[in-house]
């Protein structure tokens, strides 16, 4: 079986993570999460007060986005994937509405996006790789084997993300994150850097009426016919 490039593309809380976690552990792949890297420069931006009357300070931020060291680990015992920023563990702290909230304004300034692709395509040159994200298939791995693009309605989106977020113990309110899911979908679609879109060779999937078990099965037996 061939080493391929798996790019899953798709609106925010549609489940392309959990699709591209399960596919990584299931093929012996190596999954990368390129919404944390987003989000962990996000939570390092509220962090360092580079905010200021809703915009981030660009300037401040260029001068360190290249020292900004952001990796994967994987538990020895479960098998998550956590994110780390500079050597600090964030993958709870990047998950928090806060960072929710800002981390598509973030994500749409160019001088990011360029880092960040950089860092995205120099983790995939050996191949055997699952990533997931806004522009994997368009922008970062334009010549990935197997494209997906993900969607599903903007409530069931966001109910499942208050599902998450309560399950960690955030008091957190519908509507609000409804609010966030369709704030965060215009801004990724009408950016003007790497927009969010569905590449013309990707397989689109809705999984509003999908359950997890059948999305993963899905995406394995997509993986098997393009890997061989």
């Amino acid at each position: 079986m061939k080493k391929i490039i798996v790019a899953i593309d798709g609106f925010s809380s549609c489940g392309k993570s959990t699709m591209a976690k399960d596919l990584a552990r299931t093929v012996g792949y190596t999954y990368i999460d390129s919404g944390a890297m987003y989000r962990a420069v996000t939570l390092y931006v509220l962090r360092n007060g580079l905010f200021r009357e809703g915009k981030v300070n660009e300037e401040r931020l260029r001068a360190v986005i290249d020292r900004l060291e952001i990796s994967f680990r994987v538990h020895p015992e479960t098998g998550d994937t956590a994110t780390y920023l500079n050597g600090e563990n964030v993958e709870n702290a990047i998950r928090q509405m806060e960072v929710a909230t800002w981390v598509s304004q973030v994500a749409a300034i160019g001088l990011v996006r360029r880092a960040l692709v950089a860092a995205q395509q120099a983790m995939g040159q050996a191949k055997g790789i699952v990533m997931d994200g806004r522009d994997i298939g368009t922008v970062v791995f334009p010549e990935a084997e197997l494209k997906i693009f993900v969607t599903a309605s903007a409530e069931v989106r966001a109910q499942r993300r208050v599902d998450e977020l309560r399950a960690r113990g955030q008091a957190v309110s519908f509507e609000e994150v409804l609010a966030n899911v369709r704030q965060r979908d215009h801004i990724d679609m009408t950016r003007s850097d790497s927009p969010l879109y569905k590449a013309n060779d990707a397989i689109e999937l809705d999984n509003t009426c999908l359950t997890v078990s059948e999305q993963q099965a899905w995406l394995l037996a997509q993986f098997r016919r393009v890997a061989g």
